[in-house]
């Protein structure tokens, strides 16, 4: 314990060692990514002062990632710093990034570890340049006996079989916020200090809640249980729910999932028209599941409207569902909507859900 009382991230890691829920090389891979998200924070800290704000690539193009989205100057940086940290260390077998379409390898110099990464190095980048919270997800798999070369098949897993996840969030604070499987816990930069110090010690949603988190703008193209659902939210306390609801929407998942985990609430990313080619909006690997774990272990619930998130076999490195994530009772009552429109459908042929 360090002089002020304070709990730091590698005694946690200890701890949680000695108490058998993780070995000492997926306690010093969680402390490599968090060393990593120190020094994005640290760009991003800098803010225009550090000449990363903007587009990458030279003036006047667009340069676009695997998603086929603009790229951040901070998305490049941030990418970077997270492959070049884990690279060397010899906890990983491989790493996949939202921003790469293929997974990347550990170079042959380097020894390899049983463990694979996946992350999102700069979720919610679209509002670096207004000076609102971003943040970093990761996830931690196990690489699959006898592999040393693992390709994307390999990444393939349920969210069940994540061994840790996490998120670093950059805000007036910066904190992370991690699950080994056994509950999950907050941490904050002491920035004089330069470590992360244990501030929150399992984290707990409320089952229930009166704040919802999705994106309003998108209700139109909307499935009809998804419409069903937030008139009967925005209705208040004279609709069927009987009691006002606040939307809060940051359009940053790491901010809004951690706003949640803090006080509770519901975060929706539904399906619609606009994503349903692609099966959703969010990514499953590096967005999703993550945030699944983290929520399933502080007693909320994960779905993507019809099916446990965590259940998910994923059937692509880039897959995207929809998400409902947050206070247990909340989740399973949107659920509900989605039960029923589709029982109703069964019942009428050639009536569609949406």
């Amino acid at each position: 314990m360090s002089d002020d009382g304070h709990i730091s991230l590698t005694r946690f890691l200890i701890e949680e060692q000695r108490a058998g829920h993780v070995n000492a090389d997926l306690r010093l891979l969680v402390e490599v990514v968090a060393r990593a998200c120190k020094r994005i924070a640290i760009a991003i800290g800098k803010g225009a002062l550090g000449g990363v704000l903007g587009e990458a690539g030279a003036p006047g193009e667009t340069r676009l990632n695997v998603q086929g989205e603009a790229q951040k100057k901070l998305d490049v940086l941030s990418n970077e710093i997270l492959l070049e940290a884990n690279a060397w260390g010899g906890h990983l077998a491989g790493l996949a990034s939202e921003e790469m379409e293929l997974p990347h390898p550990i170079p042959d110099v380097y020894p390899r570890g049983n463990y694979l990464l996946v992350f999102d190095p700069l979720d919610g980048s679209s509002n670096i340049d207004v000076n609102v919270s971003v943040g970093t997800i990761f996830s931690v798999l196990r690489c699959p006996d006898g592999v040393t070369q693992p390709q994307a098949a390999h990444f393939l897993q349920p969210g069940r079989a994540q061994v840790a996840a996490g998120y670093c969030v950059y805000g007036p604070s910066t904190q992370l916020v991690l699950s080994v499987g056994h509950g999950t816990h907050a941490f904050t930069l002491d920035r004089e200090v330069g470590s992360f110090v244990l501030t929150t010690r399992g984290m707990r949603i409320p089952e229930e809640t009166a704040e919802f988190a999705v994106n309003l703008s998108n209700q139109r193209h909307w499935e009809a249980p998804m419409q069903a659902y937030v008139a009967d939210l925005l209705a208040g306390k004279d609709g069927p729910r009987g009691k006002d609801f606040n939307l809060r929407w940051v359009a940053s998942m790491v901010a809004d999932v951690h706003r949640i985990l803090t006080r509770g609430g519901l975060f929706a990313y539904p399906l619609d028209r606009k994503c349903a080619a692609q099966g959703g909006k969010l990514r499953l690997l590096y967005e999703a599941n993550p945030m699944a774990l983290l929520v399933e272990q502080a007693g909320g619930a994960a779905s993507t409207g019809r099916a446990p998130l965590l259940d998910l076999a994923p059937q692509a490195l880039h897959q995207r569902v929809p998400v409902f994530l947050g206070s247990r009772i909340e989740v399973e009552t949107a659920v509900a909507y989605h039960r029923a429109a589709d029982a109703a459908a069964a019942l009428s042929p050639g009536t569609a859900a949406g």
